[in-house]
């Protein structure tokens, strides 16, 4: 029996047109499965509704919040992203609204949805004039036991005015309450996960999934609240349960491996979600 899955991309601002040519090219490598996928731009708390996963892009991200706010979709991106804990992937400002902090931003400036337990530096790298490329190297994206060379490929990474992941926070049920004491940092309002799949989802440790070499020590000084006990690299890719960021911008650069594996992602969610829902 075959499911029909509606994947959303946030299309308030950003590269939202970029993300959905990509998703349409990874379905290619879906088909086959038990899972139909429907992609569609989401604007309005209804469109919202009708997605089972969502994607937030890259644009501005104190621009999409405030937008999110005055159309009343941003109450309900939180209870998306933290209630119903349904798979969400944010890209460079979709990373700065994911996160449960933000520093670099004076108070009342910027709003969070939250999901990751991270505190984000945000354009970290600087301004747009230095923006730049990067090969990465992406161990999730490798297949086991194959001889596909592709899967194992550097990708290239589009960085622009990108933030990075600065620490990983312990897990929190509620807010961060130390990240709200900083000077400069914003954090997200707390929100109770809605059922034991979304509550399994929201205890799940941060986990660190690419990281950038050699730029932090080049670029301590732009930094706020760095310590010793920083890691060593920047952190450009996490993923807690199933929301996940990236810094960069894979929908700038016409590779879809990383839409095709956060296909697969979901479509385990939703085999176990549907597998819990017959049990219940």
């Amino acid at each position: 029996m075959t499911t029909t899955a509606t994947i959303g991309v946030l299309a308030l601002q950003g590269a939202f047109h970029e993300h959905i040519r990509l998703l349409e090219t990874a379905a290619v490598s879906e088909r086959g499965s038990e899972i139909s996928w429907n992609f569609i731009e989401v604007r309005t708390p209804f469109e919202l509704l009708r997605c089972d996963a969502l994607i937030i892009p890259g644009g501005e991200s104190t621009t999409m919040s405030l937008v999110a706010a005055r159309s009343g979709l941003l109450e309900p991106l939180r209870d998306f992203v933290k209630v119903y804990r349904k798979p969400t992937w944010g890209t460079c400002a979709g990373l700065i609204l994911l996160s449960e902090s933000a520093n670099r931003t004076k108070q009342g400036g910027q709003d969070l949805i939250g999901g990751l337990d991270v505190r984000v530096s945000r354009n970290y790298f600087g301004r747009q004039t230095e923006s730049f490329e990067a090969g990465l190297d992406l161990p999730f994206l490798a297949l086991p036991n194959s001889g596909d060379d592709k899967s194992n490929k550097s990708y290239r990474g589009i960085f622009i005015r990108a933030p990075v992941v600065e620490k990983v926070l312990p897990v929190s049920a509620g807010e961060q309450v130390g990240e709200a004491a900083k000077e400069d940092t914003v954090v997200a309002p707390s929100r109770t996960p809605g059922d034991e799949l979304a509550k399994k989802m929201f205890a799940m440790p941060v986990e660190v999934m690419a990281t950038l070499p050699g730029r932090k020590a080049k670029t301590i000084q732009k930094i706020s609240q760095i310590s010793d006990n920083d890691e060593a690299e920047d952190i450009i890719a996490v993923r807690q349960g199933n929301v996940f960021g990236t810094s960069f911008h894979p929908e700038l650069t016409g590779d879809a491996r990383i839409h095709a594996w956060w296909l697969q992602e979901v479509r385990k969610y939703i085999t176990s979600k549907r597998a819990l829902e017959l049990r219940s």
